[in-house]
């Protein structure tokens, strides 16, 4: 009598991969149903655990693309993952499932908030690409080329349901009600000039750099401020509360990663409230050395407590930008910023906790290698017109911005060529923490030119002119254009 024995077919290459385009779509529809990102969540742990050489080469390489680069990549991972899986012996395949669901899992509940639409979203990504890769034959293709387009449709799905939730909310927040009126857009007196960047950056135009690929959607009537710790009198504060106390100041932001004559870099009329009251009411006890800042996923900024108290440090809880609340990107409904510092370090977005403790405390970026004490922004000027390698006249304008927080913009000047150095014309001061437009005219020879700028702060702290990276106190150097002057 003839046997004959029905060996099980894994599924190739294609199979795998559509396997994982299954589970990844179902995975991101179940947590966007809950308003988180499976691809987010993931990405967010990628970065927190790469190392800070790698996560440094990438914010050079991709710029303000970067978050777009690291979903993807998570994307092409998970796929990848899933499809191994589909791929495996039957006997290992379930605890192998059940080790990658239990670890995705584990990310969504690795900080606050704690996410279960991730942690159900994990189990049914795993789950749907198992099933989908266990078919004991392969596919026609016709089959992975439908269940290939009704996955990709779950993702794009799943944006459309995610970006619908962010415009709610962008309605929320544009109706979060302010307590007085803000005044007026400011004007320096500068002379408008083609490609001169504004006095006051557009909130669309202001940069967005954080570790977080998507900002959290948090309920301003619920949302609270508390004051914690080693305090006299702990509270909690209103978005409301907030309002009736805050006021309006004018200062620069800057991203410790902004390259030399980079655009990672804001002027901004912000409306908020002086540290110094919030600790004041709060009365700190003297062995009270460090505020933390904690964002609502956990997040850490801390700051040292006696410049703060004294008034040495001007710092703020933020609510408002441009006369209208901090859209979510920029940490609605409240943020930390102290001007001088760099936005790394200057206090955390989404707050939600203001804690005062003794000693020092273990931020997000101390362990990765970053100082542990705040860097200070030091003295700028960027060009900003001409274009580099722009074609020009004998007698060519040029002008830009310059900033120098706390202390303010002293000077400008300009030189061609390595030879002297000539003043620029200042526009007027918004504030000592605002930058400042200048210009000036140079008349050079045709041919081929090299400018250069360079800013002297109100304390005599002319800009260091040594190029030096990002890492670890903010790039250095002056911004140098080259020109091409016509006969």
């Amino acid at each position: 009598m003839r046997t004959s024995t029905r060996r099980s077919r894994r599924p190739g290459w294609r199979g795998t991969a559509v396997a994982g385009l299954a589970g990844l779509g179902v995975g991101e529809v179940v947590a966007a149903a809950g308003g988180t990102s499976l691809i987010d969540t993931v990405g967010r742990a990628a970065v927190d655990w790469s190392p800070r050489p790698a996560v440094e080469r990438a914010v050079e390489l991709f710029g303000s693309r970067d978050k777009a680069a690291i979903r993807i990549g998570v994307g092409v991972a998970a796929i990848g993952a899933a499809s191994a899986l589909a791929g495996l012996p039957a006997s290992v395949r379930a605890p192998a499932v059940a080790t990658l669901s239990a670890a995705t899992a584990a990310l969504a509940l690795r900080r606050p908030p704690r996410s279960w639409a991730t942690t159900i979203a994990a189990a049914a990504s795993s789950a749907v690409a198992t099933a989908v890769g266990l078919r004991r034959a392969p596919a026609s293709v016709r089959s992975e080329v439908t269940t290939a387009l009704v996955a990709g449709g779950a993702l794009l799905a799943a944006r459309a349901l995610l970006a619908r939730r962010h415009r709610q909310h962008r309605r929320i927040i544009e109706g979060a009600a302010q307590s007085r009126q803000t005044s007026a857009m400011p004007d320096d007196g500068a002379e408008p000039l083609p490609g001169l960047t504004p006095v006051i950056t557009p909130i669309d135009d202001f940069y967005v750099t954080d570790v977080n690929l998507g900002a959290p959607l948090i309920d301003p009537g619920q949302w609270r401020l508390a004051v914690t710790g080693l305090v006299a009198r702990p509270h909690q504060l209103s978005l409301t509360e907030l309002c009736s106390q805050a006021d309006e100041f004018d200062a620069v932001m800057v991203c410790i990663h902004n390259p030399v004559g980079g655009h990672r870099v804001g002027n901004g009329r912000w409306l908020g409230v002086p540290l110094r009251a919030v600790l004041e009411r709060a009365d700190p006890a003297v062995r009270a050395t460090t505020l933390v800042t904690r964002a609502v996923d956990g997040f850490t900024a801390s700051l040292p407590v006696q410049p703060l108290r004294s008034g040495e440090w001007s710092g703020y809880v933020a609510i408002g930008l441009n006369g209208k609340p901090l859209p979510a990107a920029h940490g609605f409904p409240a943020r930390v910023f102290v001007p001088g510092i760099y936005g790394q370090y200057t206090g955390v977005k989404w707050l939600t906790e203001l804690e005062l403790v003794a000693g020092p405390h273990t931020d997000y970026w101390s362990p990765r290698g970053w100082p542990h004490a705040p860097a200070w922004i030091t003295p700028h000027a960027r060009i900003d017109i001409p274009a580099n390698e722009a074609r020009a006249d004998r007698s060519v304008t040029i002008a830009g911005v310059a900033w120098a927080p706390p202390h303010g913009v002293g000077g400008v000047e300009v030189r061609s060529d390595d030879r002297p150095w000539q003043s620029a014309d200042l526009a007027c001061a918004l504030a000592p923490s605002s930058w400042r437009r200048w210009r000036t005219t140079l008349d050079l020879a045709a041919g081929v030119h090299t400018i250069q700028a360079r800013a002297l702060s109100l304390s005599g702290e002319w800009q260091d002119g040594s190029m030096r990276p990002s890492f670890p106190l903010g790039a250095s150097g002056w911004h140098a254009i080259t020109i091409y002057v016509s006969q």
